[in-house]
């Protein structure tokens, strides 16, 4: 089992050692990152690797990722589990933590999910992000949430043309945009005015950020759809975010190209609750009143 953990907030090195020791006690092998061991309590029995190691290595024989944290520590643990196919749990210590499939309270209960194998795996969409200046790739990325093309000066707007498969839709000085899947539905592109998509349902969201405007509504595009985003040559350029927490510089007159990649994130699921459920106790919604449909 490869273990991922926030070890700045002491509730997640807590819950690191004992999701450990319970996986000893019932004879499963443990591997953490050596940055993460030097903060953690940990018997000599656990393996421990390199930050920097390719991600398909770190993983290596491992059945499942368990991720400790908030939405931050469960991207980076999903750019080990898309590198390797390896599926990740994610275990929330922070807000939100749409990603997350239990709580701190469930520690116990995640630990004999996990050593029983009781445990279903949903793949989630990503999305291959290029980008293009003067015709040539300068950048290739990847996400799972989102590609943000965002403005790199706070004092000027993004002068931008948004392209949904080879056409023009709208040109709007704005101060990004965001491409997002369903799963990144309800992070950066939610706050920016994005509607909500249930994770089932195939589609690209095209969403722009505080845009001047009298057309820059958030789009829903099909699956198989290219978004494109092109920064005008007179803006002095831009920054494209890849789940927030990859960069590249844009110059003047890039281009961003994004599409549905072929290489999903596989999430481990221990509960059957609908996304329904999920989004009322995520954000707290207030649902008191509700009789249900007759019988």
């Amino acid at each position: 089992m490869f273990l991922i953990t926030h070890t700045g907030r002491p509730a997640a090195v807590r819950s690191a050692e004992l999701v450990v020791q319970g996986l000893l006690r019932n004879g499963i092998g443990a591997r953490v990152l050596a940055e993460e061991a030097a903060d953690l309590t940990l018997p000599p029995s656990v393996e421990t690797v390199r930050d920097g190691e390719i991600c398909e290595k770190a993983v290596e024989g491992c059945e499942l990722i368990v991720v400790l944290g908030g939405d931050g520590t469960l991207l980076r643990g999903a750019e080990f589990a898309r590198a390797s196919g390896v599926p990740m749990l994610g275990v929330n210590l922070g807000r939100v933590g749409f990603l997350a499939e239990a709580e701190r309270d469930d520690l116990d209960k995640v630990v004999r999910r996990v050593v029983a194998r009781s445990y279903e795996v949903e793949e989630r969409m990503t999305v291959d992000v290029l980008v293009r200046s003067n015709g040539d790739v300068i950048h290739r990325d990847w996400a799972l949430n989102e590609a943000s093309v965002e403005k790199a000066a706070r004092e000027r707007m993004l002068e931008v043309v948004a392209e949904v498969d080879g056409r023009p839709v709208s040109r709007f000085g704005c101060d990004g945009v965001v491409c997002a899947t369903p799963t990144g539905s309800t992070a950066y592109a939610f706050s920016a005015g994005g509607p909500v998509v249930w994770p089932e349902v195939e589609a690209l969201l095209l969403v722009p950020i505080s845009a001047h405007a009298l057309f820059a509504k958030p789009l829903v595009t099909t699956p198989d759809s290219v978004l494109a985003v092109e920064v005008q040559p007179q803006t002095q350029g831009g920054v494209l975010w890849c789940d927030g927490r990859r960069t590249a510089e844009l110059p003047a007159g890039a281009r961003v190209e994004v599409r549905r990649s072929a290489v999903p994130v596989r999430l481990a699921r221990l509960h059957h609750a609908s996304f329904t459920d999920r989004l009322v106790a995520k954000f707290a919604l207030p649902v008191a009143g509700w009789r249900g449909a007759p019988h």
